[in-house]
């Protein structure tokens, strides 16, 4: 819609989620800002490892810190400076995409670290808004956009992006009236295994897209603003089928709402439970760190569960888009408007 839009050693991850958690008594999680006052909304966040992590937003904007996120190199691309970068995909500190919304849609991307972009995908279809892109790897990936002509636009890449093949619009799944995408966060489709992604819906109708049928979310829907807004699955790097599933969304227009705003499977989207206690308001973003922690962000603050999504509690009421962990390390980062930048740290 368009009005918003660890792979590590297992015994290195045990000793540190240990660590994480082995003394929840006295550490409790927290955000630590680490930089703000850029102009730009940022909904894009893509982070490698604990020291390389890329941004993109509004006002054709682009950041990457290569250490820890200490210092930001912002940088406005040319020729875009009024485009939108809902997304972004990043591989290391030279190589990332960047997706503009439309209308025309654009996917960029550089492989020198930000200095000059290439356009390597373009769309100038009327009604093209795309919403999220992911990868399953550093070749193959995939990218969402609203409906057109009643049907979810589709993309496909096997070349790192280098260049993208629309699906076949009678091959695409049809969306019901009213029924689109948020461009919220980045992350309302994801990688399921090997050769499938899932994504997510909302507005008058919010669904979840498998290759079977899809499947009507219990989540608030019936309005505009309604629905999902992003799902995280575990675990997608081990590609061997996600059955463990976290959607939230709620009603962006109503910021402090705790209705019907997040829900959890761990069938594979068969049957779908409410938390015990959830997070405390519309979510546009959620993101396993390990298998039960879970993080979920957005208007009015961060929430975080260590029982894999039956309770959250409210760690910060600052406001954030998205959240995400780090795909070759430990770090845990959080962006939102005002080109606000943070990670998770413990008290």
């Amino acid at each position: 819609m368009k009005y918003l839009l660890k792979i590590i050693s297992p015994l290195l991850f045990s000793v540190l989620l240990s660590g994480f958690m082995g003394n929840q008594n006295h550490k409790q999680p927290g955000v630590e800002i680490l930089t703000s006052g850029t102009k730009t909304s940022i909904r894009g966040l893509s982070v490698i490892n604990d020291n390389v992590v890329w941004v993109s937003g509004s006002n054709g904007t682009v950041g990457k810190s290569i250490d820890g996120g200490k210092t930001w190199d912002w940088m406005r691309v040319t020729g875009f400076e009024k485009s939108d970068f809902r997304d972004i995909e990043a591989f290391d500190g030279a190589t990332a995409l960047i997706m503009a919304v439309g209308e025309p849609a654009y996917i960029l991307k550089t492989i020198d670290g930000g200095k000059t972009w290439k356009v390597v995908y373009e769309n100038k279809t009327k009604g093209m808004f795309l919403d999220a892109m992911d990868f399953w790897n550093e070749q193959a990936g995939i990218v969402i956009g609203d409906p057109v002509d009643g049907k979810f636009f589709i993309s496909r890449t096997f070349n790192g992006g280098d260049t993208w093949q629309d699906i076949p619009f009678e091959k695409r799944p049809a969306a019901d009236s009213g029924e689109a995408c948020f461009a919220a966060s980045g992350t309302n489709i994801r990688p399921l295994d090997r050769d499938e992604a899932v994504f997510v819906s909302g507005g008058t109708r919010s669904r979840l897209f498998t290759k079977n049928a899809p499947v009507v979310l219990p989540l608030i829907q019936g309005k505009e603003s309604t629905g999902a807004n992003s799902i995280a699955v575990w675990d997608n790097k081990k590609l061997n089928g996600g059955k463990k599933m976290i959607v939230v969304g709620g009603d962006f227009n109503n910021a402090d709402s705790e209705e019907k705003n997040c829900y959890y499977t761990n069938d594979g989207g068969k049957t779908w439970t409410a938390p015990e206690t959830p997070p405390h308001g519309y979510r546009s973003c959620v993101e396993y760190y390990s298998k039960n922690i879970v993080l979920s962000c957005g208007l009015n603050g961060v929430d975080y569960s260590s029982d894999a999504g039956k309770n959250w509690k409210w760690i910060s009421k600052q406001s954030f888009n998205v959240c995400r962990s780090s795909k070759l390390g430990t770090a845990f980062y959080l962006a939102g408007n005002n080109g606000t930048i943070a990670r998770l740290i413990m008290k």
